[in-house]
């Protein structure tokens, strides 16, 4: 909650359970409902939960708000994913290595799910989170994008995670946790990425995946000026 208010994020209800006082970040004006523990316990996931939840009004976010920032766009996609806490996870991977926006594909968890938000640690109120169709993922390519698709195998045409070029304007797309990517999305990419595993493990976990990609796109993009200090990431 603290989060959301930091970040500008409006609350409507703000749920509080009878054993715990108002939180003095509440502001003035919101209504305020007290409820008992067994009801508090029925409306959260959490196993746990503080004795306080709210009701927000999530912010309206359009494909323009990611492609419009210009630049050389970093921006993952998420497709079909399912868990909400590989999608929270990458949802903040993606804030803290300097993408533009995560874009989700029909199939995909909400962002705005209970366990995704948590999971996000607050990136998800910064960061925009659209969904979109394939047709509109095939027309980042008239913006100069790359679609590049993460794969867990290698083959003739799959690059290595520190040899593919993440340079420019790229969206990495992530695949559903157990079936991955299908075909006509691999089709419509650019080109295919994988990280090299020395271990017996048959592929990663789609958050550390595509966290791992992310880091090394944010690294590729690192600028060095005469002096040896870092003078901005992209553009």
């Amino acid at each position: 909650m603290e989060e959301a208010l930091r970040s500008g994020m409006v609350l409507k209800t703000v749920f509080v359970s009878e054993r715990r006082d108002v939180p003095k970040m509440v502001p003035r004006g919101v209504e305020v409902l007290r409820l008992t523990e067994e009801v508090f316990g029925s409306v959260v996931e959490t196993q746990s939960p503080q004795g306080v939840a709210a009701l927000m009004v999530p912010p309206v976010r359009v494909l323009g708000d990611v492609v419009g920032s210009g630049g050389e766009l970093l921006i993952l996609i998420a497709v079909g994913l399912q868990d909400p806490g590989n999608l929270g996870t990458l949802v903040r991977s993606a804030e803290a290595f300097g993408a533009a926006g995560v874009l989700t594909t029909p199939g995909t968890v909400s962002a705005w799910n209970q366990k995704a938000l948590r999971a996000s640690v607050g990136s998800v109120f910064r960061l925009p989170v659209v969904g979109v169709n394939a047709s509109e993922i095939e027309g980042l390519k008239s913006w100069g994008v790359r679609l590049i698709a993460a794969v867990g195998a290698e083959g003739v045409s799959v690059v290595e995670a520190q040899e593919m070029d993440f340079r420019g304007p790229c969206a990495l797309m992530i695949g559903n946790e157990g079936s991955g990517l299908g075909q006509e999305w691999l089709e419509m990419c650019d080109a295919q990425v994988t990280i090299p595993c020395p271990g017996p493990v048959e592929s990663l976990n789609a958050a550390v995946a595509g966290s791992l990609l992310l880091y090394e796109a944010s690294r590729q993009r690192e600028r060095i000026d005469s002096g040896g200090e870092r003078y901005g990431r992209f553009g």
